[in-house]
């Protein structure tokens, strides 16, 4: 295997806007253009666009497709109606979370997977050696699709001058059609990841810096930016959604994440990981693990991945799992597991060891920021 990253269809199109590249799950990404904070801003306040092309995409088609999907993910696909979408998880057996996912119904016999970028290979040969009994193909469909993200409270309208804006606004949360997008075919979902209303584009890789020109002046009237990774990461970590590799590992199952909402025991069948998640519910209850939880702090240091969570004792009770200065609050957030004695919001007397520092931080309920409907 090569050690050079893989570029998208909109690569020379980051590099003439002067975007600073990173490697990134074996691809190159932009990590930003200029400011992290000003393209964080932007899409708070106005519209940012995202090229996500380093998503996987596997496509799940035939008769058996959504009973390949009960079996081999946590949810209960085939009650997805077409148009619709799923966010959901593929286990282990042991129970432990091998990724999260979005999968979109988009006929009754086809659906659209799209895994993290970095689990994109073992979620394909995980549903390849599950859906061996069923009468269903699983395809890697990376490259043929790119994909662009138009987030942000002025999404729609900018969106909405490039497409039929009836089809747009009759368009649900987590809902997807088929559209021409600047004349391009598009498949239109409205998801996200940035706690803000947006849409995601899949498109063919052609067609990709072509749409990417016609958003830009299409939005330039509302402030559209260009946005990169980074900014992607403090807006997720504000609206509290995990993050696979921080939140989400091998080594938590959906209970342990308080995401047990979307194991669904009452399909129809078996599927992977049922025996051991059935007692990670038990064990939610009994004898409650290290529950997610938000934290914040009035002092300027931030606390990272990986650093420890503090008793008032000394005594270690967490872990931050992400951390990062928020431009929206305009003070430091985490995100971190920690004892359930420890968890309930409010709770004082937790500190986080920065370097060394025992740096006092309350514990908040997530998500950090809420947007306006």
């Amino acid at each position: 295997m090569s050690d050079t990253p893989r570029v998208t269809a909109l690569d020379a199109v980051h590099r003439a806007l002067g975007a600073t590249m990173t490697d990134f799950a074996g691809w190159s990404m932009p990590l930003r253009y200029g400011s992290e904070r000003a393209e964080h801003q932007a899409v708070r306040n106005a519209v940012g666009l995202f090229d996500l092309s380093h998503m996987g995409e596997i496509a799940v088609t035939g008769p058996g497709a959504a009973a390949l999907l009960d079996h081999a993910l946590v949810g209960r696909l085939s009650a997805v109606k077409p148009g619709r979408a799923r966010y959901t998880m593929i286990c282990e057996a042991g129970g432990g979370i091998l990724d999260d996912l979005i999968v979109y119904r988009l006929a009754d016999e086809e659906f659209l997977v799209v895994a993290n970028a970095a689990n994109a290979e073992r979620v394909l040969d995980a549903l390849r050696e599950r859906g061996t009994a069923f009468e269903a193909e699983v395809r890697d469909d990376r490259d043929a699709y790119a994909l662009i993200a138009v987030q942000g409270p002025a999404a729609a309208g900018v969106l909405g001058r490039l497409t039929d804006p009836a089809g747009l606004a009759g368009l649900r949360y987590y809902a997807s059609l088929r559209a021409e997008v600047a004349g391009r075919p598009v498949l239109v979902a409205r998801t996200g990841y940035t706690g803000e209303d947006g849409f995601e584009l899949f498109c063919a890789p052609e067609d990709a810096e072509p749409l990417w020109a016609a958003l830009t002046e299409a939005g330039a009237v509302d402030g559209l930016v260009p946005c990169g990774l980074a900014c992607r990461d403090t807006l997720r970590l504000e609206a509290g959604m995990p993050l696979y590799g921080h939140e989400l590992t091998e080594r938590t199952t959906p209970f342990d994440a308080g995401l047990g909402r979307v194991v669904k025991f009452d399909k129809e069948g078996d599927f992977v990981g049922r025996a051991a998640l059935e007692r990670a519910a038990e064990r939610a209850v009994s004898d409650p693990p290290r529950v997610l939880v938000g934290l914040v702090c009035e002092e300027r240091r931030v606390p990272r991945a990986g650093y420890p969570v503090l008793a008032a004792d000394g005594s270690t009770v967490g872990e931050v799992t992400s951390g990062a200065p928020s431009p929206t609050l305009g003070r430091p957030i985490a995100m971190a597991y920690v004892d359930a004695a420890h968890a309930a919001p409010g709770t004082g007397g937790v500190a986080v060891d920065i370097r060394g520092t025992a740096v006092p931080h309350e514990v908040v309920a997530l998500p950090f920021y809420r947007r306006a409907d």
